[in-house]
């Protein structure tokens, strides 16, 4: 038996990477839909078992400038009503929360950058897809947005070393996380490349970062190719 999870993918430098290969190790079928490059997304999730939201370098809230944005909050709506299991990463969950009824917000902390411990919040270890894997993780940070305003009924269940919101569960299968479980060296490297001031701001040196990203590879694996099982197992389950 396998599962068809479709996959929004907003720009090319944040497709769903590792953590596609293992939504396919776990039986999954993915449906990757790239708006970015034309690809007009489905009005519903019909033959679809499950929703990936993935990342992108644009605001939640760019939606007169980004004309793909506003049918993705429509499907994540459709999600969070019909119980399509679904999980937003970085802009992903800053994007479910904003379709719930939510906020978000430029970090008045400044951007998150780099390798940052998960911190896992006592409701974590009960939950259905985050129970398996809450105990002390790294997850790699880029990012300047931050929800700053959960949706009704959410719930948190991770915070960062400095207080935002890590992440969080927004319908009984809805979840949302701020770091990029996807991700290796190589696609921080373009990352970096882009966007070659974050670091410094941050009181990082670029080249020690994606040393210690690239020598952590094992270590995020054994992480969050849990979580991608755990999902997978709920999507099939659906």
């Amino acid at each position: 038996m396998s599962a068809r999870i479709l996959v929004i993918e907003h720009e090319p430098d944040d497709p769903p990477a590792w953590f596609g290969v293992w939504l396919q190790d776990a039986g999954c079928d993915l449906h990757v839909s790239q708006p970015w490059a034309g690809d007009v997304l489905p009005s519903d999730l019909s033959g679809h078992d499950g929703l990936l939201v993935m990342g992108g370098w644009m605001s939640a809230h760019h939606d007169d400038e980004i004309a793909w944005l506003t049918p993705v909050k429509q499907l994540i709506r459709q999600a969070h009503r019909d119980g399509v299991p679904t999980l937003g990463i970085c802009l992903g969950h800053q994007v479910a929360a904003v379709a719930l009824g939510g906020q978000v917000h430029k970090n008045p902390l400044g951007q998150q950058v780099g390798l940052t411990e998960v911190g896992w919040l006592d409701k974590a270890a009960e939950d259905p897809l985050f129970g398996a894997v809450a105990t002390p993780r790294l997850g790699i940070h880029w990012n300047s947005d931050i929800v700053t305003e959960l949706p009704p009924g959410a719930v948190e269940l991770a915070r960062a070393p400095r207080g935002e919101v890590q992440a969080a569960r927004f319908g009984e299968v809805m979840w949302g996380v701020q770091w990029h479980p996807e991700i290796d060296e190589p696609l921080l490297r373009r990352w970096a490349a882009d966007d070659p001031v974050s670091p410094a701001e941050n009181g990082l040196v670029i080249e020690d970062e994606l040393a210690r990203v690239a020598a952590a590879r094992a270590e995020l694996d054994d992480a969050w190719r849990p979580l991608a099982s755990r999902f997978a197992e709920i999507v099939l389950r659906r």
